[in-house]
């Protein structure tokens, strides 16, 4: 008979979970890790264990080592990370629990749908506008019926923002609520117009105790291909201009504190944004500390879900990704959360999709419980570890900027565009290669889906950094592809169980191109071999002979290369997707619009 589970504490030493299992240690974990990796090929009998950290683990844009499993141990030297509500802030800026803002964004330049968008909004979860571009002239109309000391708006108005300042404070209402969202250095990141830091101050004698007057919006880096570091850095040295701004205007430290609101993106990697929220309030704490106001240095920070990661193909995924990215950046503390809708990438939101991003927050807070507890990633070793490490990077690249002249003149330099530019070519090669997937556009896309018809957004501000999307090359490709008739024959070698996962894999390549496949067809201008390692010793150099022969201009091979007569190139992991599929596109005489 089995001993019956005990709820209460043991004789000795509280309650023991896992008690019924042998414990086990790194080093277990590192044979038994090694052993798989073995039989998969990742390793030989040479490896010793200690290397399965290095074979399984990862290294970020930051240069930031991410292990495969964390111990104690890896956080043994980190300082201490506070309580929440107490400096250094990195476990959230309140000692209470409590849910985010659920900010709604609205950029479509017609007054009444705009209008109607926002009441809409607001009477079904939604607790704060952010108007992003709305001229100042149709502020007052568009916020006719909102209640303004119970529903904050934040202005996003570039070179109209003194103006769409003036409209908004003028509107009726002596306890008006939100952010004017005066961001000079971000304005200028976006359009590279000089920026004017003597609008803060003038704004600043203007608004009331309850409107702050800046935002500093770090998504401008993050959208130019930027690293998280970067983007936490540049924010940094932006809010560090701001304050320096306020005080030239006759502020005080903390006075001047008061007045910003950080704006950063939430991406898909969970655990990245987490800490990188984390991470950002640590800095700002330290930031206010050498302020001697270090008991005001509870950063307010707004999350936005990433521009960058969203597709125009296959839309419907954008609600996965957005889902995990509003997760983390309420379990990363934010106090204010924008989810963009799915069909961001098509034009203007309708009610659906507006209904779909407001409701993603209510479901997390009211049903998934995720705001009923402070930091719940406090105190995990791989958080822990990744913030650390990350407001460090972070701080060195403000360093950089604070010896360079501060943020104006990194701008004027070119300081930050040849770094976030660098670190985008990065992440391009890897895009390429597929090694950061993109589901439904570079991985498994569909060539059979009906996107919805969307209005036309309004243009984006250019003229500074360039707005990436990871998405974009590919869907340049598929772009090209539509309504073409045109096939890669693929050309199976052996069994259906020797060819089909090649195949498979191939087969999923050319659809990220917008390019479809038949099995064994016609030979056609673009013909891919198929089958296994020993069907290709027999078989692969004297059917490229053939294909070539019958009519076909290029001859791919799935797998890794190994030098086959007549075999033009080879589709294997980690290949150049985008270079095979550009090479495709040109054999068959499709061109990119």
């Amino acid at each position: 008979m089995s001993e019956p589970v005990r709820s209460g504490p043991e004789e000795a030493g509280g309650l023991r979970l896992g008690a019924d299992f042998a414990g086990g240690d790194l080093e277990q974990w590192q044979r038994l890790a090694l052993a798989v990796l073995r039989k998969s090929g990742g390793a030989d009998d040479a490896t010793p264990p200690e290397a399965v950290r290095e074979l399984l683990g990862s290294v970020s844009y930051d240069g930031i080592a991410v292990a495969p499993l964390f111990t104690a141990d890896d956080t043994a030297g980190l300082p201490p990370v506070g309580w929440p509500g107490q400096t250094p802030f990195i476990r959230g800026g309140s000692a209470q629990p409590r849910a985010w803002d659920v900010r709604q964004r609205h950029a479509d330049p017609d007054a009444k749908a705009t209008r109607e968008a926002i009441l809409a909004d607001l009477e079904n979860g939604a607790t704060s506008i952010w108007l992003d571009g709305i001229a100042p002239g149709s502020i007052p109309e568009v916020l006719d019926g909102v209640y303004l000391d119970l529903a904050p708006v934040v202005l996003d108005c570039g070179a109209d923002t003194e103006a769409a300042a003036s409209a908004f404070l003028e509107l009726p209402g002596e306890d008006k609520r939100g952010n004017l969202g005066a961001d000079p250095l971000g304005w200028q990141a976006r359009t590279g117009q000089p920026a004017d830091l003597g609008m803060l101050g003038r704004l600043a004698k203007r608004a009331p105790e309850t409107v702050p007057v800046a935002t500093v919006d770090a998504t401008p880096y993050h959208e130019a291909g930027g690293s998280d570091a970067e983007e936490l850095g540049f924010a940094a040295a932006t809010g560090v201009a701001y304050l320096r701004a306020f005080v030239d205007a006759g502020l005080s430290a903390g006075m001047a504190l008061r007045q910003l609101e950080f704006r950063y993106a939430a991406g898909g990697d969970q655990f990245a944004t987490i800490a990188k929220l984390r991470a950002a309030r640590r800095i700002w704490a330290r930031i206010a500390t050498v302020c001697d106001v270090p008991h005001l240095g509870a950063q307010v920070q707004h999350a936005v879900t990433s521009a960058a990661m969203m597709t125009a193909r296959d839309p419907w995924v954008n609600l996965l990704r957005t889902t995990v990215a509003c997760f983390a950046a309420g379990v990363g503390g934010a106090d204010a959360v924008t989810v963009l809708p799915f069909d961001a990438r098509l034009g203007l939101p309708d009610g659906f999709s507006r209904r779909i991003a407001r409701n993603t927050s209510t479901l997390l807070v009211e049903e998934a419980n995720v705001a009923r507890v402070l930091d719940p990633a406090g105190g995990s070793w791989f958080v822990e570890s990744l913030t650390d490490a990350l407001a460090h990077a972070a701080w060195d690249v403000f360093i950089d900027v604070e010896r360079a002249g501060g943020m104006r003149a990194a701008l004027d330099s070119a300081l930050v565009a040849d770094r976030v530019a660098a670190t985008w070519q990065r992440r391009a090669d890897r895009l390429a290669r597929r090694l950061d997937p993109i589901t439904g556009v570079s991985e498994f896309a569909s060539l059979e889906e009906r996107r919805p018809a969307r209005s036309p957004a309004p243009p984006a501000p250019s003229g500074g950094l360039p707005r990436h999307r990871y998405a974009e090359a590919y869907e340049n490709l598929r772009d090209a592809a539509d309504g073409s008739d045109k096939v890669v024959s693929l050309v199976t070698l052996g069994p259906v169980a020797a060819h089909t996962a090649r195949a498979s894999f191939a087969a999923n390549l050319f659809a990220a191109g917008g390019i479809r496949t038949v099995h064994n067809g016609p030979v056609t201008e673009v013909v891919c071999i198929c089958g296994s390692d020993r069907s290709y010793a027999e078989e692969a150099a004297q059917t490229a002979g053939r294909l070539k022969a019958e009519g076909a201009r290029t001859v791919w091979l799935a797998g890794k290369p190994a030098g086959y007569e007549h075999v033009d190139d080879y589709l294997y992991t980690g290949c150049d997707a985008l270079a095979v599929l550009r090479r495709t596109h040109a054999d068959l005489g499709l061109v990119a619009p």
